[in-house]
């Protein structure tokens, strides 16, 4: 899906800029005046990286080399903050080569946001070609990403998991050219987040979203825009897999100009919160999961969905679109 390579060179960020950092084609070094984690780096942890990054409010950014760091944080820097992966395409999530990674389960940690690989606490964090996975599986809800905070972006990550993979709880998110996979209600919350050019993969049978959305006068939005929803490799789901269900009683998410497999179940939706009437919209998407005319819970909709709606009238001053 995002095999093109990119040659526009990243000269170095500037970072009293509020200009979105360029692409280019690969990242194997540190962008001008970020701190190193892994290999000759600065730090041997993230963790560390972040610590070091103190009371500051200024903009900040960290490197992360090539490798497997089992770790959880917790990022509650106070400033603009960017974490980037080594990587030889920036424009995909396929030749990452950092992961970040841990496993429990919310049970065992107490909540849905300890269980988080990383819970994003920092307002206006991007995201850019790191992996991110909660390794517990398949029993009990595990989160990879809690996005606890306003104007988040990841671009060319994997956010991978089982139940509840990513915990998009809050705010205003925008996810590019992503991996996000996982079985049962592994998108989830009340963020309102726009999904664009994303592979969508569930391992096993369930619902891709759950919504929590509760009141006429909450914004949030869920948008799949120009996404591929499909099954794991290997993996055999055919009519399986639902859009979405109703965490709370007014969910609200739409499908736009995505390509929907046969591992869609025909009724599309999928009940759960007891008297809910959710919001759930398709709009020319293809596929062989994208016949409407079995769909149940379906709501009308005459036009595509606008990133102004959904992410607010500024979302160009802090989404990176050029990814």
């Amino acid at each position: 899906m995002f095999g093109s390579l990119f040659v526009v060179a990243l000269l170095g960020l500037n970072l009293s800029s509020s200009a979105s950092p360029l692409r280019r084609d690969s990242r194997t070094s540190a962008p001008s005046g970020c701190s190193t984690v892994g290999g000759s780096g600065n730090y041997t942890t993230i963790g560390a990286a972040l610590n070091a990054l103190g009371s500051s409010k200024a903009d900040a950014c960290i490197y992360i080399q090539s490798g497997t760091y089992q770790e959880q944080l917790t990022i509650t820097y106070g400033g603009r903050l960017t974490l980037y992966g080594q990587t030889t395409n920036t424009g995909s999530y396929q030749q990452n080569t950092v992961t970040i990674t841990h496993t429990i389960s919310s049970p065992q940690a107490g909540s849905l946001d300890a269980s988080a690989t990383i819970n994003v606490k920092s307002k206006g964090l991007s995201m850019y070609n790191i992996n991110v996975g909660n390794g517990y599986g398949p029993g009990a809800q595990a989160v990879a990403i809690v996005g606890n905070a306003d104007r988040l972006g990841f671009y060319g990550c994997q956010i991978t998991g089982y139940q509840d993979t990513l915990y998009a709880k809050a705010g205003h998110h925008y996810y590019a050219k992503s991996l996000i996979k996982g079985s049962v209600d592994y998108i989830f919350g009340d963020a309102s987040a726009w999904f664009q050019d994303c592979d969508i993969v569930s391992n096993a049978p369930g619902a891709i979203t759950a919504s929590s959305r509760e009141t006429d006068s909450d914004p949030a939005w869920y948008v799949f825009d120009h996404c591929n929803v499909q099954a794991a490799p290997g993996t055999s789901l055919t009519g399986l897999v639902y859009l979405g269900r109703p965490w709370r009683v007014l969910a609200r998410v739409l499908y736009q100009y995505s390509t929907l497999s046969d591992i869609i179940n025909a009724k599309g939706w999928s009940p759960m919160a007891p008297n809910a009437t959710p919001l759930f919209y398709e709009f020319s998407n293809t596929g062989a999961g994208s016949n409407t005319a079995g769909r149940q819970y379906a709501s009308s909709i005459n036009a595509a969905m606008t990133k102004e709606t959904v992410l607010g009238a500024d979302y160009s001053t802090w989404i990176n679109s050029s990814i």
